[in-house]
């Protein structure tokens, strides 16, 4: 072996821990599915610039909504796997792999998991003038007028029609779905007794449960929100098992070296621990998770075919 060959080895085996020692070398790019000023903007922008800070490289907030999150899953998708990629992944990305017929990325086989940042779970809430008080009321109103009871949804196949479809599945009930473009007009209508009834975001809810516009029924999730202790959960309320959560998480591209995503999610969970980081995430009603990159995959994978079959029980499609 010439001392050139013995070089060049000595060389390359070095140069593989140090490069994943000096990790990052330049700034990274977050890719946000969702228009500048939302929550989940808001979540990234607040974890993105903590992160930043203890990475000592900024963390750039890249924002690519439409297609029900798509457009930013296949950006990252087609990334190089460097670590300098992120995505935001949300509920919406396990929904849309039964909602479209086709689409350029696979959620599972595409993504390597860095953890789950934080979910919100949704509200059920209803108009006053139903003089529905609970889940088991609206149930039995339901199963006596068959249609008759309207909700409000953000569009077709979208996290709110199909919590609301979901509990029809569940409950064994009819409700009319209307779609809207925005939560805005939802809650027009809704607080002025057009509709019946809607899954919020609990944040999003309880500005109008707080002027007694509307009424809330229950929470989509395991335990009660802390935002809204009053509020029974689903199970407590007579329908075990029903959550639907809108979530958030951190991927990179398949094929990031595992030292990277070690740091990466070394990183995102010591920022969602650290106090000034956790009030401002709850103050926008989030509930801070910070799973491990195994426990974010198997949470992924499990809510694929959960949504599934709601998609497939209220005949959505979007193409």
């Amino acid at each position: 072996m010439s001392k050139f060959v013995l070089v060049a080895l000595i060389v390359g085996a070095c140069g593989g821990p140090a490069h994943a020692q000096i990790y990052p070398e330049r700034p990274l790019r977050f890719v946000i599915p969702f228009p500048p000023g939302g929550g989940a903007d808001n979540l990234a922008r607040i974890v993105g610039q903590a992160a930043g800070e203890k990475l000592a490289q900024q963390i750039v907030i890249d924002n690519r909504s439409g297609a029900g999150g798509n457009i930013a899953a296949e950006v990252v998708s087609k990334a190089a796997p460097d670590g300098y990629t992120l995505l935001q992944t949300n509920v919406s990305h396990a929904i849309s792999t039964s909602l479209y017929r086709k689409l350029n990325y696979d959620l599972l086989r595409d993504f390597t998991a860095v953890t789950q940042l934080a979910s919100i779970p949704f509200m059920l809430a209803v108009h006053p003038g139903t003089n529905i008080a609970s889940v088991k009321d609206l149930t039995a109103r339901a199963k006596a007028k068959p249609g008759e009871l309207a909700y409000g949804s953000s569009g077709s196949g979208g996290p709110s029609h199909l919590a609301m479809e979901l509990y029809k599945s569940m409950a064994g009930v009819d409700i009319r779905h209307i779609p809207y473009k925005g939560a805005a007009s939802i809650a027009a209508d809704l607080v002025s007794g057009q509709i019946q009834m809607t899954f919020f975001t609990v944040s999003a809810a309880l500005p109008h449960v707080g002027t007694g516009r509307v009424r809330p029924l229950a929470i989509a999730a395991a335990r009660r929100s802390p935002l809204a202790p009053d509020v029974p959960t689903f199970g407590e309320s007579g329908l075990p098992g029903f959550e639907a959560t809108t979530w958030f998480g951190v991927m990179a591209p398949r094929g990031t070296r595992q030292p990277v995503i070690g740091r990466l999610h070394e990183v995102f969970t010591a920022v969602l621990k650290a106090p000034d980081v956790r009030e401002r995430i709850l103050k926008q009603g989030f509930e801070i998770v910070g799973s491990t990159p195994d426990e974010f995959a198997s949470y992924v994978k499990s809510e694929i075919p959960k949504w599934a079959k709601v998609v497939k029980a209220s005949g959505a499609s979007v193409d």
